[in-house]
């Protein structure tokens, strides 16, 4: 295997290793706890004991502990690989709980990286764990990936998934992918060799910027990033011992809810994307600016929760206050006096006459929950000549500065 090594004093230079930089003979030892412990693999005649010693000789970096890292951290240390990277800068809140399974209520407000390990070391005490907590960036990647084998890349934004993937590519690390949105989710393995494909290979260029709703906004299955997890997790073992096909070169595309696996053919872009170095990889996703700044840049006016709170207020009745969210979201919380027109009515059409009736002879102010969509809405009202205001921050905002008895979602 052809793969491209980081020497931090000669820049890129090109090595042959077998995969993932592990030779074939592993000089480590099994304990007897060891032994017992991954007794079934060692009983499996593709992994055996030289298998066995190859994970335990790997290193594994996974960037994010969340919903797609929780489950593949599980099984990496359950499996026997010896030393595991953990990149996440967060801590856990009660809303990860339904789909982040390494962490527990116990570990609410505490770091994750934190949760992780402890975790990782119950199941397997042989496991050394690295933490890193902190955001990865362009200026530390380099640092934190090199020492690694492979790389999971188990975040969710783009500005990420680019950092990771163009730092594995000057590195010559493979990358196992993993997304997930809604009841969908996607994996595959990037950069196994010097023919492999890479991100920009089935991204080319970053979506506009609120155009994918994050899992915050759109929600998701829980089941969905286990299942997603596992099969980034299987993808590891299969690379770290040398058995099996991996999805190099083929998207696994997921859909729990008809339970269905399609497969797609992944191949480089021709010509391909020259990746010689890291970028501002917020700056090249548009997605780094705040919400006011995506409000400038649409040409969209907008009002803060407070300021909002103060028309209320005054009982003014020269104004309109729609709510885009989808029905199940607005009976969560919602805030009174709002009418809800969702989003998807107002872009097919169906409800633009519904909102210029409510916007005739008065403002009209839209939220959703956290400023994206209602922004969206706005632009597609805009088209059909009606103006509006957007409420920064959503509902999320007028929760936590406004009226801290809505429960947050």
């Amino acid at each position: 295997m052809r793969l491209r090594i980081w020497d931090s004093g000669k820049g890129i230079a090109s090595g042959t290793l077998s995969p993932m930089g592990l030779h074939e003979t592993v000089d480590v030892g099994l304990s007897p706890d060891e032994l017992e412990r991954f007794s079934r693999h060692l009983t499996l005649p593709e992994v055996g004991m030289n298998g066995q010693k190859r994970l335990k000789a790997a290193s594994v970096l996974c960037v994010g502990s969340g919903g797609l890292g929780s489950p593949l951290l599980l099984y990496l240390a359950a499996a026997g690989v010896g030393h595991i990277g953990i990149v996440d800068f967060d801590v856990v809140e009660l809303s990860n709980l339904q789909r982040q399974v390494i962490h527990g209520t116990s570990w609410v407000g505490q770091p994750k990286t934190h949760s992780a390990r402890a975790r990782i070391l119950e199941i397997n005490p042989h496991c050394q764990v690295d933490l890193y907590e902190k955001a990865l960036t362009r200026d530390n990647a380099f640092e934190i990936i090199h020492p690694y084998d492979i790389v999971c890349d188990c975040t969710d934004n783009f500005p990420s998934r680019y950092l990771v993937n163009d730092a594995c590519v000057l590195l010559g690390k493979p990358s196992i992918y993993g997304s997930i949105h809604r009841f969908e989710g996607q994996a595959t393995v990037f950069n196994l060799d010097a023919e492999s494909p890479n991100y920009r290979d089935l991204v080319p260029e970053p979506p506009p910027a609120g155009l994918v709703p994050s899992c915050v906004e759109g929600g998701v299955m829980g089941i969905l990033p286990g299942l997603i997890g596992l099969i980034q997790s299987a993808e590891v073992i299969k690379i770290i011992t040398g058995i099996g096909t991996t999805l190099s070169g083929r998207l696994l595309v997921v859909d729990a809810l008809a339970m269905t696996f399609r497969e797609m053919a992944l191949r480089p872009s021709q010509p391909r994307v020259v990746i010689d170095q890291l970028i501002d990889y917020q700056d090249f996703c548009a997605s780094g600016a705040d919400q006011p700044a995506q409000e400038k840049a649409a040409g969209l006016e907008s009002i803060s929760v407070q300021d909002l709170k103060s028309l209320l207020d005054l009982g003014a009745e020269d104004f309109a206050l729609v709510d885009v969210r989808n029905p199940n979201e607005a009976e969560i919380a919602c805030i009174a006096g709002s009418e809800l027109i969702p989003l998807n009515k107002i872009e097919s059409g169906e409800a633009i006459e519904k909102v210029r009736q409510l916007a005739s002879g008065r403002r009209l102010y839209v939220y959703c929950k956290l400023g994206g969509r209602s922004a969206k809405a706005l632009t597609t009202l805009k088209r059909h000549g009606i103006e509006g205001v957007n409420v920064t921050g959503g509902i999320d905002a007028w929760a936590k500065e406004v009226d801290n008895s809505l429960p947050r979602y």
